[in-house]
């Protein structure tokens, strides 16, 4: 199974600090979990979405989270933009659970 976080790159991006690591991927997953229900809820401003899909996107980057980073691009675009492909809400909110799921699961 491939990760879906890079940790050579996360370990890279903190210096080899695995404290400042795991401090990174708490508050990562605390953005996933904040930032997740407002970029899927269409009540919302698709501007306001779209910069919280921007936000996760970056956070993801920071994080080598790759797969959740390129679905929050994929939306932010297309929010932007004037269309989302339906498929890919569905994949981001898969690709944060998985992604979470691995941050939570022991070393």
């Amino acid at each position: 199974m491939t990760s879906l976080i890079d940790r050579a790159y996360l370990a890279e991006q903190t210096f080899g600090d695995v404290d400042l690591a795991l401090e990174l991927l708490v508050l990562f997953s605390g953005q996933c979990r904040r930032l997740l229900p407002g970029i899927t809820d269409p009540r919302l401003d698709d501007h306001h979405r779209a910069d919280l899909a921007h936000t996760l996107k970056g956070s993801a980057l920071g994080v080598g989270a790759a797969r959740v980073a390129k679905l929050s691009a994929v939306i932010e675009d297309g929010l932007r933009r004037g269309g989302v492909p339906a498929p890919a809400y569905g994949a981001l909110a898969d690709a944060v659970e998985a992604t979470l799921s691995e941050i939570d699961a022991p070393a």
